[in-house]
């Protein structure tokens, strides 16, 4: 019999260690961000970095001075899951012993909660626009993930902490290079037994949670409609994004583009954010929801990011785009594809809060406990009509891509 076992502080123990043990994505991303954390309500700001222009070969600085001008990420704790459970008195009794009620009820569970998390992190891709690959064509050679990893190097990503994560499609065309390289060992987590190897600059590792990317339609020529749309720091700490005016789409199609869709504009390149330097390459762009083109002259308007900044310190591209610069699609038509997903550690973090689970004298007993990366609550009450035994276990969490510049997709 189990009734001296199964008790909540016993079962949240034993979930959040099998929880924490069953993350993979999740287990590679910053996990909080406490000290840059301004709570308001249920909300928490997350502070941007700070970026500083410098005064070169001159060490008069009379009358200069940098405006520091910090952005504020905002990330509202609104991500829950809960598995609610119950067992009969007869079989609480009589069925499940002590060493079978973690195998049988815990475990499926934890596995649920395992799977909405690593679900909210493959989601956070549609924010990532640094992009490469060729949709409809599997990544399969060194060059493959090491285009991806020159990106990030041009964006002064630093080198380690970087992690790709591939659907397992992906990482079987991968794996032919990965030879020699899988992990050993006796006792694996979970990142450890679909880790591939360290392959061209990333530690690479399998998950069924790696995203798809459905593009919109995406037909006409398209082209910016408007010159001079850049915008400021300023306008655009908090967001990163902004509207961008563009026409020659075909007229009146319902989801021209798509969220998550990637594309690049004539002759405005990304720059190094240290230097300033162009990189050589076209900055992406992100588009942030799915938009329609209108009549006649097919214009859409698109929420975009990064926001297209000329001069400063949080400068990202050469040059603002110019009237009718022709808008080049990168995502593919159709689809899905997958979107493999190499990134720094920092580019997402994952901030759960313990839930508070109120105490109401009828029979509920609770236990909320937290680890390294989740805090997970266990609640228990019983039916007086039936004996029915009532178990929940909830947690409260959010994923989010607060850095999304220190991360590429990587398309098949």
């Amino acid at each position: 019999m189990v009734q001296n076992f199964v008790t909540p502080s016993i079962i949240a123990k034993n979930a959040l260690a099998h929880l924490e043990n069953q993350l993979v994505m999740a287990s590679s991303i910053a996990s909080d961000h406490s000290d840059e954390f301004v709570a308001v309500d249920d909300t928490i700001d997350v502070r941007r970095p700070v970026r500083f222009l410098g005064q070169s070969n001159n060490l008069d600085i009379t009358g200069v001075r940098e405006d520091i001008k910090e952005g504020k990420v905002p990330l509202k704790l609104d991500q829950t899951e809960t598995i609610p459970f119950e067992i009969a008195p007869l079989d609480m009794t009589l069925r499940v012993e002590d060493d079978k009620f973690q195998e049988r009820y815990i475990q499926p569970a934890v596995t649920r909660l395992k799977d909405r998390i690593e679900s909210a992190v493959g989601a956070e891709y549609s924010k990532i626009w640094n992009f490469t690959g060729t949709p409809g064509t599997l990544p399969a050679t060194f060059k493959s993930l090491g285009a991806g990893g020159a990106i990030m190097t041009n964006a002064a990503v630093p080198m380690g902490d970087r992690k790709a994560f591939h659907n397992p499609d992906t990482a079987l065309e991968l794996a032919d290079g990965l030879k020699g390289v899988f992990v050993q060992g006796k006792a694996k987590t979970a990142l450890e037994e679909v880790a591939m190897g360290r392959y061209a600059g990333f530690n690479n590792f399998e998950s069924v949670h790696v995203p798809t990317h459905t593009p919109g339609v995406g037909t006409g020529t398209p082209l910016v409609n408007g010159a001079a749309q850049n915008v400021t720091y300023e306008e655009s700490k908090d967001t990163n994004s902004q509207p961008l005016i563009t026409d020659g789409w075909d007229n009146s199609i319902t989801g021209i583009v798509r969220k998550g869709d990637v594309f690049n504009i004539a002759n405005v390149f990304a720059v190094n954010p240290i230097s300033k330097q162009s990189t050589g390459r076209l900055q992406d762009f992100v588009v942030n929801a799915d938009q329609d083109s209108g009549a006649t002259t097919g214009p859409a308007t698109l929420n975009i990011s990064p926001a297209i900044i000329t001069t400063g310190a949080y400068q990202t591209v050469t040059a603002a785009p110019a009237d009718n610069a022709g808008i080049t699609l990168k995502t593919g038509a159709t689809g899905p594809f997958p979107q493999s997903i190499l990134m720094h550690k920092n580019a997402m973090t994952l901030v759960t809060r313990p839930l508070a689970i109120p105490a109401d004298g009828r029979g509920l007993r609770t236990k909320t406990i937290s680890g390294n990366r989740v805090s997970i609550a266990v609640t228990e009450w019983g039916d007086g009509n039936t004996l029915t035994h009532n178990f929940r276990l909830d947690i409260l969490f959010k994923v989010h891509a607060i850095y999304p510049d220190l991360a590429v997709r990587l398309t098949g």
